[in-house]
């Protein structure tokens, strides 16, 4: 075996040491301060080792999901710092539809610009300030923090996106949440107001719930 595919093979080991080390995850700029060149990352990567997230951001490509959160939206996450799961994804993560979407809804503040990502496939949304910061909730994995809407925001965030995403979706939701053991009206009626949305949500709520 020669000198050059034994270093190849010691530096191959080094790099997956320091990324598991990092939790999965590493960026260009710990690669590199780490001494760790440019090539040998990108060899990595076509090689089917590491995953390209976004440009700068890698991870290992055979990473076990935790059973909290799909790995596409810890991915989406780790890329997208100040982004909440939102919308048909949050929808279909907290039960409420059958539907799966095919990319994982996020937002974002409305003056954010984010990076194109490579992987997993992402929907953006640009939210207001008054309709980006409530009803945000944590979801701890060993890989990361996911942010995500709580049922309530998510529900009240399908209706006022009705004419984009469709109304039926949205009253799936409403419906199955409803349909659920406990469901928190007062929360409901609050996101409601905080999506401007009351005057739309209420007559459903009302002629489901049978209030």
């Amino acid at each position: 075996m020669s000198i050059y595919i034994i270093d190849m093979q010691k530096e191959t080991s080094n790099i997956i040491q320091y990324i598991k080390k990092s939790g999965g995850y590493a960026a260009m700029k710990g690669f590199k301060e780490q001494g760790i060149k440019t090539a040998h990352i990108r060899h990595l990567v076509e090689s089917g080792i590491l995953e390209k997230i976004k440009p700068g951001l890698y991870r290992m490509a055979d990473l076990k999901e935790p059973k909290q959160a799909p790995l596409d939206f810890i991915d989406a996450s780790r890329a997208i710092p100040n982004g909440i799961i939102c919308l048909a994804s949050a929808l279909s993560h907290h039960g409420l539809t059958t539907y799966n979407p095919p990319a994982v809804d996020m937002a974002i503040p409305n003056q954010a610009r984010p990076k194109k990502l490579i992987h997993p496939p992402v929907h953006i949304y640009f939210f207001r300030e008054r309709y980006y910061t409530p009803g945000i909730e944590a979801i701890h994995t060993s890989l990361g923090t996911v942010k995500i809407y709580n049922k309530e925001k998510t529900i009240c965030d399908m209706f006022r996106y009705r004419n984009k995403l469709g109304e039926d979706l949205a009253l799936e939701g409403l419906k199955t949440y409803l349909s659920q053991k406990s469901p928190d009206l007062k929360a409901l009626g609050h996101y409601a107001d905080v999506c401007s949305v009351k005057t739309i949500i209420t007559p459903y709520i009302k002629s489901l719930a049978g209030i």
